[in-house]
């Protein structure tokens, strides 16, 4: 009587290298709150997270047993929040890009010179930095309440994360992350990005 075979059990697919890297530095120190079981009882990255976005490196050929250092490199949470809509991750860039160029008089000053008519040329700081300026101010204004700027800030200009935030302020990082998306639906309204329109545009 010939032996019944028993179906194979479906194998388990290969966890891309980055992943399976990712997932053995995490387990080594503990970091495990980024985890999931998948399927097949394997931990996998707990993809669409921003935990999960950051990218841990081990120095000494990778390896925490034998005295390796853990970085983590962070995400641009403007990036790594995978819930963020099209116009709020431009409104943020936007409002970051004003930021930045508004700082530029600071990092590389422009020289007054005296005209022989006792006039000035040379205008100190550029008019770009100036309209930068001003445009960071009017968005800022636009935030209306000082906690929603206060995230947005941290975020867009002074590049913290929601996890550093939601420390800080003692609240949880889902709080943080609708404060955060209030503030940039905010500045897509001011900047005229909703329904895929801008400022200026018929």
């Amino acid at each position: 009587m010939a032996k019944k075979t028993r179906p194979a059990k479906p194998q388990a697919p290969k966890l891309p290298k980055g992943e399976a890297e990712q997932v053995r530095i995490r387990r080594e120190i503990g970091h495990d709150f980024a985890l999931r079981d998948d399927a097949f009882g394997r931990k996998r990255l707990a993809t669409g997270t921003q935990e999960a976005s950051r990218v841990y490196e081990v120095s000494n050929d990778g390896f925490t047993a034998t005295g390796g250092i853990v970085r983590v490199r962070n995400v641009d949470p403007l990036i790594g929040i995978t819930s963020l809509s099209r116009q709020q991750r431009e409104a943020g860039q936007r409002y970051r890009e004003d930021f930045q160029c508004s700082q530029q008089a600071s990092v590389k000053p422009m020289r007054w010179t005296e005209r022989v008519d006792g006039g000035r040329q040379g205008g100190g700081i550029a008019d770009s930095v100036l309209d930068a300026g001003r445009a960071h101010a009017a968005a800022t204004r636009a935030l209306c309440h000082w906690e929603v700027a206060a995230v947005v800030r941290q975020v867009c200009c002074a590049g913290g994360s929601i996890k550093s935030l939601a420390e800080q302020t003692g609240e949880g990082r889902d709080v943080v992350t609708k404060l955060l998306k209030v503030g940039l639906d905010l500045l897509a309204v001011h900047y005229g990005m909703m329904m895929g329109r801008r400022v200026g545009n018929p």
